[in-house]
């Protein structure tokens, strides 16, 4: 992959808040090429599509995917073998 100009993780926070009733800046994944778990906040997002591509910092495979239009939100995370979301302790939990 060439060294394409990136922006880092945090910008992912407005957009995803959008679509989660919780801040997902803290939250935690697992890249499904080469296993590393780090935070959201840590991807490298690239913005020069019709949407936003995150990928792994350290092999640069794709993450999450993310486009909007104006009615509806596509949210693809199938480079992503989990997403550790912390919950508020504030919050009712379902019973």
């Amino acid at each position: 992959m060439t060294d394409l100009s990136y922006l880092d993780g945090n910008m992912l926070d407005g957009p995803l808040r959008e679509l989660f009733a919780v801040d997902l800046s803290d939250a935690t994944g697992r890249c499904e090429s080469c296993g590393l778990v780090g935070p959201l906040a840590g991807l490298r997002v690239f913005a020069h599509a019709p949407g936003l591509v995150a990928r792994c910092p350290r092999c640069t495979e794709v993450m999450l995917r993310l486009v909007r239009s104006p009615d509806r939100a596509w949210l693809d995370l199938r480079g992503t073998t989990f997403l550790q979301v912390p919950m508020p302790l504030d919050l009712p939990r379902p019973d």
